[in-house]
């Protein structure tokens, strides 16, 4: 049994496709892990500093809609980084949706 309290305000969804972003170092596309209406997580080898902003393009239920949404990096390993985004996107991701 898992005991571990889930602290996100939004639930994450499973995802697999590419996002482009924009960091200081310059751009770069990696795979998406999960993303959720507060925030996504990004598998990449890049070093990215955890509290430095992002520019992120990245599609989202049908691959027309490409939002640009700006964030802050909150975790960062070498597996990866999460990121916070500055204003939550539910708006554009519907309730029933599932990426998986």
């Amino acid at each position: 049994m898992n005991s571990k309290v889930e602290k996100r305000q939004y639930p994450r969804h499973p995802a697999l496709y590419t996002a482009k972003y924009t960091i200081k170092t310059g751009t770069y596309r990696d795979l998406i892990a999960n993303v959720s209406a507060g925030g996504i997580y990004i598998h990449s080898h890049r070093a990215v500093e955890r509290g430095q902003r992002i520019s992120l393009r990245f599609p989202i239920v049908a691959f027309d809609k490409r939002p640009n949404v700006m964030g802050t990096v909150v975790r960062s390993h070498d597996r990866g980084f999460a990121v916070m985004f500055d204003d939550p996107i539910e708006e554009h991701i519907p309730k029933d949706v599932s990426f998986a």
